[in-house]
């Protein structure tokens, strides 16, 4: 079991100090880790500094898919595989036992992880989070922005990681707040601008604006069994509510200013 050794590390940061130190615990088997910060004015850079393994760079943000770019290109990673983290993502030590045993044969190129949302640094029964390319062949792979998430882009095969990372924001309410109405405003550019027969089946409801503020929350108490998570599932239930109303509420701002796209 070695293929830890063919593995760099990216992670990005912004005023991260509530997170960093658990993600960064997590990961000290691997023997390189870069941490590519935005220009935090909290501890994130320091705590970062504490660990051997890691080393710190920084770059003024512009989007995430060029944050992550710059640093899959201009970061000095020099690993065959890079395996690329928000700042909030902890792998489990059984997840670091997969990752270092694999032996990717020659057509594999990428491996997608599933998550596991938690509320208080408690997991949940279930979450909206689809499985996400995490680890893959640096050669050839960049990323593209799709509203507010970044899609990886790499030829070839991709496989499934059997053990999910634990999604553990621990940042106050009002950051995650704030970054929600960010992410609604990039979301809405996307929606409107992107014609009809090519949305898919969920982002056709959310254009219809009164459907998911209510479905989404719905789905995640009853589908997503947050109902067996007590409070934690309610919590999670009413940040979708929150999430999917900010969208609805910027898609009909949009409409009444007048700013309809062909």
């Amino acid at each position: 079991m070695n293929f830890l050794a063919r593995v760099e590390v990216l992670v990005l940061t912004w005023n991260e100090e509530a997170n960093l130190a658990r993600t960064l615990d997590a990961l000290q088997r691997f023997p390189r880790v870069l941490v590519l910060d935005s220009g935090s004015t909290d501890a994130t850079r320091e705590i970062a500094a504490r660990y051997p393994n890691v080393r710190v760079a920084t770059r003024a943000f512009d989007t995430h898919a060029a944050q992550w770019n710059h640093g899959l290109r201009d970061g000095g990673i020099a690993a065959a595989w890079v395996l690329s983290l928000d700042a909030d993502y902890v792998l489990p030590e059984a997840l670091v036992d997969e990752i270092d045993a694999l032996e990717p044969p020659p057509a594999v190129t990428a491996y997608r992880a599933s998550f596991r949302y938690c509320i208080a640094g408690e997991p949940l029964s279930g979450s909206l989070y689809p499985p996400v390319k995490v680890l893959f062949r640096r050669e050839g792979a960049s990323y593209v922005q799709e509203g507010h998430t970044q899609r990886l882009v790499s030829p070839g095969e991709a496989r499934n990681l059997s053990h999910a990372i634990l999604h553990d924001d621990r940042k106050p309410f009002s950051a995650w707040l704030a970054s929600q109405d960010r992410y609604a405003r990039l979301e809405c550019a996307l929606l409107r601008s992107t014609p009809w027969a090519q949305l898919a089946w969920r982002d056709r409801l959310r254009r219809l604006v009164v459907v998911t503020p209510w479905l989404v929350p719905l789905y995640c108490l009853t589908v997503g069994r947050g109902f067996l998570d007590g409070r934690r599932g309610l919590f999670y239930a009413l940040q979708r509510a929150i999430a999917e109303t900010l969208l609805a509420a910027r898609l009909v701002e949009a409409q009444l200013s007048g700013r309809e796209h062909a």
